[in-house]
């Protein structure tokens, strides 16, 4: 695959886009330290056929949830510096996620300025939650971008379950497409039922309004063990009663939630082709365990093989 080929696909929507994605190392690490997760994880990206990679940007989101974060928060890098100055090696695009409430306007607008969209690409976040106090709006942030940078590709977060409570999330796809979105890219997914919902009414809507759909794609993770499948829910995200019991009581939790995943993509897959709707995935590696760090880069090449398939 070529380094404009994510750009191209994205750009004409055509399916078949697949991502992997990751998490900056923790701020608090030391310059020896991120150089040694760089290295390691150019290695590992060396070995996948992808068309390129997210690096998330993460945030406090404690104001979501008032129950205790399975998890301590940890701030990480700007994923932006962590690519620019440590991932030189990796030649495809990149997809720079930017919560933008963290960011004063002026310093968003500088990040566009110095970006070489034929390597970067970004998505917008928004916060967490409505009462959370934010340095730049959504709004804001995607206007910027179309004043200072409408030349960088943007994509935006789509979120199933926020559509099963609202039943307004493909007019929200609509609405952030007007303003400039070219992609989506989806919470973790696990309810699929969920996501078909959306991306019925989303298709659909754009062929009453005349308008092309963008590219979606599909988060998939994998949940090795109890404590991720608990903060995975803490997040927001619906695991489905059956699937937490496949989970839980499996004798292997990591293999379980590996075949789940494969099984996910193949419906999505089957869906989106029987609808005629442009899709992707992306493959999530957030955790630090080695064994799941594992399955994830089996899970990838698995998911290429099943696009290739597709073809």
């Amino acid at each position: 695959m070529s380094g404009s080929g994510l750009h191209q696909k994205l750009a004409e929507a055509r399916s078949g886009i697949l991502l992997f994605s990751l998490t900056p190392p923790r701020r608090s690490e030391s310059d020896e330290r991120v150089k040694e997760i760089a290295a390691v994880t150019l290695d590992r990206l060396a070995g996948l056929d992808v068309d390129g990679l997210i690096l998330y940007d993460i945030d406090d989101e404690s104001d979501r949830n008032p129950d205790e974060r399975p998890f301590p928060y940890l701030p990480t890098m700007d994923p932006a510096v962590f690519h620019a100055q440590h991932l030189g090696g990796w030649d495809k695009p990149t997809i720079i996620y930017r919560c933008v409430g963290k960011y004063h306007e002026d310093d968003l607008a500088d990040w566009l300025r110095h970006a070489d969209p034929s390597r970067v690409l970004s998505v917008f976040v928004g916060a967490s939650s409505g009462d959370k106090s934010v340095r730049t709006d959504m709004r804001r942030a995607q206007a910027v971008r179309q004043e200072v940078r409408p030349d960088l590709p943007l994509g935006a977060v789509v979120i199933g379950e926020r559509h099963t409570r609202g039943g307004d999330e493909h007019l929200r796809m609509l609405a952030k497409q007007e303003r400039g979105c070219s992609f989506f890219v989806s919470q973790v997914v696990y309810h699929v039922n969920d996501t078909k919902n959306l991306l019925s009414d989303y298709f659909y809507a754009c062929r009453e309004r005349g308008t092309a759909p963008r590219t979606v794609v599909f988060t998939l993770s994998l949940c090795g063990s109890l404590k991720t499948l608990e903060f995975v829910r803490w997040l927001g995200v619906d695991v489905p009663r059956w699937l937490q019991n496949s989970i839980r009581y499996s004798d292997d939790p990591l293999a379980e939630s590996y075949r789940q995943a494969m099984a996910i993509a193949r419906d999505l897959a089957d869906f989106c082709e029987h609808l005629g709707m442009p899709y992707g995935f992306n493959v999530e590696s957030v955790s630090i365990r080695r064994a799941e760090i594992e399955a994830t880069i089996r899970l990838a090449a698995d998911v290429a093989a099943l696009l290739r398939e597709r073809r």
